[in-house]
């Protein structure tokens, strides 16, 4: 299980991101982690993944802790090996490279055959990526960059994968090919989903959990079947209102009425 407790997060040690943030990731769950940009989602992976001093943040207070021991001081290749893997925001893939140099820098931690298993695993989950791989990876589209970088994350063999904004940017097809492959492999193979997305319907159909953060606070969770069901959901993240969507104007005043924040 990975879990935090009571997580504190400044910003050159002024600026506070995240505040006393307590959530749990089940071994073999999918669980949605939902807000608006600047809540402090991404900043939660980063303080997860051990990369926040390459921002100068820090976690000040609270834990981190996977399968029952403390990630405090952990270097970000060691939080690796421990089979955590964080696939960016902006997928960050070596442009340069072809898509399987790509997927081989993804193996670093794993034997030759290890390494070989792990290319044809990702080239069974995602035909499109097999059929470019020996393209140059700045050439690809976004959708397929994507591919890319969940496949050289899952080179790695992890135990728990975290994906930041997996669909920003891309078409609907796009993103059903992704969150499809992502629900198979949970199922298949067991692997932990810790997902940050905006797309809050989408997250909430394919995960068993979610936590919502605003400010850098948690301030709903639960079963992802009754935050779909909740008014306050409904109304500001998913944008219905009495079964009627509303404009998008009138989504963005719900910061003066969170009925959770009172």
């Amino acid at each position: 299980m990975l879990e935090l407790r009571n997580l504190q997060v400044l910003y050159d040690r002024a600026i506070e991101a995240v505040r006393d943030v307590s959530l749990s990731v089940p071994d073999g769950a999918m669980v949605a982690l939902l807000g608006s940009n600047g809540a402090g989602k991404s900043t939660i992976l980063k303080a997860i993944s051990g990369v926040l001093s390459q921002e100068d943040g820090e976690i000040v207070a609270g834990s981190v802790q996977f399968e029952g021991e403390s990630l405090a001081g952990a270097s970000a290749s060691d939080i690796v090996r421990r089979g955590i893997i964080q696939v960016p925001e902006g997928r960050a893939l070596f442009a340069p490279l072809t898509v399987e140099e790509n997927l081989l820098m993804g193996g670093f931690t794993r034997t030759r055959a290890q390494t070989r298993d792990g290319i044809e695993r990702i080239y069974s989950l995602f035909s499109r990526v097999k059929e470019r791989r020996h393209q140059i990876a700045g050439y690809l589209s976004g959708g397929e960059q994507q591919m890319v970088a969940i496949g050289r994350a899952l080179m790695s063999d992890p135990k728990v994968l975290m994906l930041d904004e997996p669909s920003l940017g891309l078409a609907p097809q796009i993103i059903d090919d992704i969150f499809t492959a992502v629900v198979e492999l949970n199922r298949s193979s067991g692997v932990t989903v810790l997902l940050v997305e905006q797309n809050a319907q989408l997250a909430l159909e394919i995960t068993s959990q979610g936590f919502i953060i605003e400010n850098g606070r948690i301030v709903l969770d639960g079963p992802s079947d009754k935050l779909r069901a909740n008014a306050d959901v409904q109304e500001f993240y998913l944008g219905i209102s009495k079964g009627e969507r509303k404009s998008m104007r009138d989504v963005k005043h719900y910061k003066r009425r969170k009925r959770w924040l009172s």
